[in-house]
C-alpha cells in the first residue's frame, strides 16, 4: 500500500492512497490551520469505524442475519503529552434489524476486534479499546 500527500497551502493537505480517492486535511486554528477539513487524527477514528463496520456487516451478511442498518459512534481520550496518542477508545454500535440476535451481533463485533480489523489491532497497541452495542428493531 502506498499513500501520497501534497501540501496545498496554509496547513491544508491533500492525500490519496491506492484507491485514488482524495482526502482533504487541515489543522485547527490554534495550530495555524483554517479548520476547513478533517484533522488527520480524526481520520484515525473514522478509519477505525469504517474498518470495524465493514467487518461486522460482512460477518452478519455471511450469517444471513437481518441487518437493516448500522451506526457506529466512537469516543476517544488522548494522552496529555506529545505525541498525543489515543489511550482509551470506546466504540458504540447501534444495530437495526427485525429479528437480529444478540449472539450474532456479539460474535460479529468480537471477530472484528480480535481477528479482522487491522486498524483496531494497531490502535490496541497504545489504547484500551472497549465496545458496547444495542439492537433496535428498526430505525426511528
Amino acid at each position: 500500500m502506498k499513500a501520497h500527500i501534497r501540501y496545498s497551502g496554509n496547513m491544508n493537505f491533500l492525500g490519496k492512497a491506492d484507491s485514488n480517492h482524495l482526502v482533504v486535511m487541515d489543522a485547527p486554528k490554534k495550530a495555524g490551520g483554517e479548520e476547513s477539513a478533517v484533522k488527520p487524527i480524526e481520520l484515525i477514528l473514522i478509519g477505525l469505524g469504517g474498518c470495524t463496520g465493514i467487518d461486522v456487516v460482512s460477518i452478519l451478511s455471511k450469517m444471513k442475519a437481518p441487518l437493516e442498518n448500522l451506526e457506529i459512534s466512537i469516543e476517544a481520550e488522548q494522552s496529555d503529552d506529545f505525541p498525543k496518542v489515543f489511550t482509551k477508545i470506546h466504540i458504540d454500535y447501534t444495530f437495526y434489524g427485525q429479528g437480529l440476535k444478540n449472539e450474532q451481533v456479539e460474535r460479529a463485533v468480537n471477530l472484528s476486534k480480535e481477528k479482522y480489523c487491522s486498524v483496531s489491532a494497531m490502535l490496541s497497541k497504545s489504547a484500551e479499546i472497549t465496545h458496547s452495542y444495542k439492537i433496535k428493531a428498526n430505525k426511528t
